[in-house]
């Protein structure tokens, strides 16, 4: 942890800024929380001559507390613009460009899945979004813990499996499942049953193209497949959650799973409402099995600074984890951190009520929440445990990833610090 706002703030003093020193580590951190409690108490001007102190010692491409910074600089400089205070740094687009990230990084390797050039925003979030699955473990242990726990609620014997995910995004999570179930028909005398998946996105086009992927995959295993596009407009969750009943088909005697990999946190709001809804709708479909991964963070808080420290604890984890392991001039690390780590550091610094998107909870909430609908949580394995061990040792091979079993769910973090929490329900 970073420790509390006063013994962060003991050591840090507006004599900061008179003395224009330059700022150690440690001493950076007491300046940004220093700055955003200026801002929180609206004394915009000492903010903003902390700010110029602290973007003239930052860098996107120095180390991790350096690159830190920049990002938590860069958000509470567009946070002062909103409120009419102009700084040295201008707002940033809603999406990097990651060619000028590219053109201005150090040379690096040609292994490099972020040098494609890339027209839209979205086709640069799927971009990142690969890289990002590809660099850190935390997509990855969630969708294999969640394959895990849908193959072990759905044992065998069905004819038709029907797999709800909401934000399907580009598929990833599926063809480890696909396989899964091919295996485990083939030792068997039955057929492998048929895998029908509804995915939901706000993109027609992608949405078809991840199907067609599956679909071709599903046929190289000679799998029976279906799979249905719902595409939500507008980002509209309340009209999801009121019609979600007739939104979807259910056929008669097919076992149902519903997936909500980094999904129920886009419900949050400054009430559980709507949320709320959402999971009775889940509940009264009757599925047979529910996973939920979320964040292992409160990003939620209605107080400005608290939800600031908060952050700043949460990413400063994030950031030595990937420090930690990747090479110094990594630039899938440099376009994850800038593109997608630093959207959401935007979001939940500078946007305020209904324009901030970024809300997580931590586990004790979602537990209450899912609790209160009804819903009682089904342990994970002892081989979900081993399968998510074995990934980390062979494809994240670092001592600092640390795997936890509290209350029959897994948390994934980096040294002391969980980031990532993963649980099945029904």
């Amino acid at each position: 942890m970073l420790g509390s706002l006063s013994q962060l703030m003991s050591t840090s003093s507006t004599s900061h800024v008179q003395e224009q020193e330059v700022p150690r580590p440690q001493t950076a951190f007491q300046l940004l929380v220093t700055c955003a409690d200026l801002i929180s108490q609206s004394d915009y001007s000492a903010a903003k001559r902390l700010l110029s102190i602290l973007l003239s010692d930052s860098s996107p491409y120095g180390d991790s507390v350096e690159r830190l910074v920049y990002q938590f600089v860069r958000a509470l400089s567009l946070r002062l613009n909103r409120h009419g205070i102009p700084t040295s740094t201008a707002p940033v687009p809603s999406v990097f460009s990651v060619n000028k990230i590219v053109s201005t990084c150090p040379p690096c390797g040609a292994n490099n899945k972020m040098l494609n050039s890339h027209d839209s925003d979205q086709e640069t979030l799927r971009s990142c979004y690969l890289s990002l699955n590809q660099i850190t473990p935390f997509i990855r242990f969630s969708h294999l813990t969640a394959n895990q726990a849908i193959l072990e609620a759905i044992q065998g014997g069905q004819q038709t499996i029907h797999i709800i995910d909401f934000d399907i995004m580009h598929g990833v999570q599926w063809p480890p499942l696909m396989q899964a179930l091919a295996d485990r028909s083939s030792n068997t005398l039955h057929p492998p049953p048929m895998l029908r998946i509804t995915g939901t996105g706000h993109d027609l086009n992608i949405l078809h193209r991840t199907g067609d992927r599956l679909l071709k995959f599903a046929q190289s295993l000679g799998l029976r497949f279906q799979f249905h596009p719902l595409l939500l407009l507008n980002n509209d969750l309340t009209s999801l959650a009121l019609h979600l009943p007739s939104a979807i088909t259910i056929l008669p005697d097919e076992a149902l799973a519903v997936n909500c990999v980094l999904y129920l946190h886009r419900f949050l709001k400054d009430d559980s409402r709507e949320l709320l809804l959402f999971l009775h709708k889940i509940k009264a479909l009757n599925p047979m099995v529910v996973t939920i991964a979320e964040r292992e963070a409160n990003h939620n808080q209605p107080l400005f600074l608290q939800r600031f420290l908060e952050a700043l604890d949460h990413y400063k984890a994030l950031f030595d984890s990937l420090e930690a392991t990747l090479p110094p001039n990594s630039r899938e690390r440099l376009a994850v951190e800038q593109i997608w780590f630093g959207r959401e550091i935007m979001d939940i610094v500078a946007a305020e009520g209904e324009g901030r998107r970024e809300r997580h909870q931590k586990f004790e909430t979602w537990e209450m929440m899912l609790k209160s609908v009804g819903f009682n949580k089904v342990p994970l394995s002892p081989f979900a445990l081993a399968q998510a061990k074995l990934l980390l040792r062979l494809h994240y091979p670092s001592e600092g990833y640390r795997l936890q079993i509290l209350r029959n769910s897994f948390f994934l973090g980096w040294q002391n610090h969980s980031l990532f929490s993963i649980s099945s329900w029904h």
